[in-house]
């Protein structure tokens, strides 16, 4: 009989908000695969958890993907964490499950442990009405910006969500405020959870002026409206 491999969500910054039934999966796991081995062994130290850590990330090779799937058919159990928040959401997360999905067929069993999210993170204090939204992850950093940034404009009746690296952030918005224009509504959520989270509402250009008054840092979730 195959081993589980579960999909859990660990914090996006406040080690806190992690799920008694995710610690419990963390420490009961034979493997835990990271995106980032360094950033996964705070949390692990924080609760002292000593399962096996191995590294799983965009970079991995096919060899990595069939070792995970040889411990599953071996009835060991995994578990896949990214550095913050859910797998699968901009993460490489979606592609270890497809790729096993290819190797083991519907003989494998992938167990949701849910929790954390900067997405609904935001969406649940931004006040929108969100029973149809739209989620564009990170925008391309080269080719195809202008197409994502058209796709602003495409679903204009109803809240777009992003995410978006210090890096890039004022330039994204300049980018969208081309498209939307200087007066569209907007919310800009910076360091979710952490010690010095800020949630920004206003119009584009009020948000272009208040990112260009200080540093960004941290990673931004940003709501167009």
């Amino acid at each position: 009989m195959y081993g589980n491999l579960y999909i859990v969500a660990t914090p996006i910054g406040n080690l806190e908000d992690i799920s008694l039934r995710a610690l419990r999966i963390l420490k009961e796991a034979d493997f835990i695969f990271a995106e980032d081995t360094r950033v996964t062994k705070t949390l692990l130290k924080h609760y002292n958890i000593n399962t096996f850590l191995e590294a799983y990330h965009q970079h991995s090779s096919e060899k990595a993907t069939f070792h995970i799937a040889q411990l599953l058919r071996e009835g060991k159990n995994c578990a896949l964490v990214t550095d913050a928040g859910t797998p699968g959401i901009s993460d490489p997360g979606n592609e270890l499950v497809a790729r096993l999905y290819g190797i083991l067929g519907m003989e494998l069993r992938v167990v949701p442990i849910p929790g954390p999210s900067a997405l609904t993170a935001l969406a649940s204090v931004s006040g929108l009405p969100m029973q149809n939204f739209v989620f564009l992850g990170y925008p391309p950093t080269k080719k195809g910006r202008k197409t994502f940034f058209n796709n602003l404009a495409v679903f204009k009746d109803m809240p777009k969500i992003i995410y978006e690296s210090p890096y890039r952030v004022a330039k994204t918005l300049m980018e969208a405020r081309a498209v939307l224009g200087d007066n569209a509504k907007v919310i800009v959520g910076r360091e979710l959870t952490k010690k010095f989270e800020t949630i920004f509402r206003g119009t584009l250009e009020q948000a272009i002026e208040n990112i260009n008054k200080e540093k960004p840092r941290g990673e931004y979730t940003i709501i167009f409206y």
